[in-house]
């Protein structure tokens, strides 16, 4: 999954506080304004490959400590790939000087659905492969930092086969993907399992492309 976002702000301003790393204060909205609560933003040298993260408070907001001579490239935990937002210089300093507090404004908005995929299943079967439990920690990871996040798992397949037993099938995959979420502490109440059969093809089943985009699995945010 590839999400491509809008830049809405990403500006620096400076306060009185010097220092030999460059502190940060964050703070994540929406597009409307709204504060993203438990949202992760990871901070990745470019050079070093040093990652470091943050996570948002009730007010969307939250501090973090910098090491300057870096371009960081700014990433927001999201389900499947994370999403590329901007990036920050922070310029090594010369002999003498500290920095002083900035401030960055990260607006975005975050999508509604999304298609696992990575996630499979053994042929004809619910039952999970094991390259299928990276991303389903992910969205764990996910739902433990936002607790009052809750989600759909809609399960969909393509038109081979009989419509009664493909329906059958996604509702059992749909309801294996919540039985791991439940396994790694997210509780049941947050979830909802709802198998589609073939109903809802995004793409044509005449071809072989099709079928594979139209089995799949998806998590819609309520």
């Amino acid at each position: 999954m590839k999400t491509i976002l809008t830049l809405i702000a990403c500006s620096l301003s400076l306060m009185v506080f010097s220092q030999s790393t460059a502190p940060l204060d964050v703070k994540v909205l929406s597009e409307s304004g709204k504060p993203y609560v438990g949202d992760k933003i990871y901070f990745v040298g470019q050079t070093s490959k040093t990652s470091f993260s943050g996570v948002t408070n009730s007010a969307g907001k939250f501090h973090i400590e910098l090491p300057p001579g870096d371009v960081y490239d700014i990433r927001i935990m999201s389900i499947g790939d994370e999403l590329e937002y901007n990036t920050l210089e922070i310029p090594a300093l010369k002999e003498g000087e500290r920095y002083e507090m900035m401030e960055l404004e990260i607006m975005y908005e975050a999508a509604k659905n999304y298609t696992l995929d990575n996630l499979q299943f053994d042929t004809g079967k619910s039952t999970l492969k094991s390259v299928s439990f990276p991303i389903l920690d992910n969205i764990a990871e996910l739902l433990l930092l936002k607790p009052t996040m809750k989600i759909e798992i809609a399960g969909h397949t393509d038109s081979d086969g009989d419509d009664a037993a493909n329906l059958i099938l996604s509702q059992q995959r749909a309801d294996a993907v919540k039985q791991y979420l439940i396994k790694k502490g997210i509780a049941t109440n947050r979830m909802t399992a709802q198998g589609y059969g073939e109903s809802r093809p995004t793409a044509d089943n005449a071809t072989t492309a099709g079928k594979q985009q139209n089995r799949r699995t998806e998590i819609r945010i309520l």
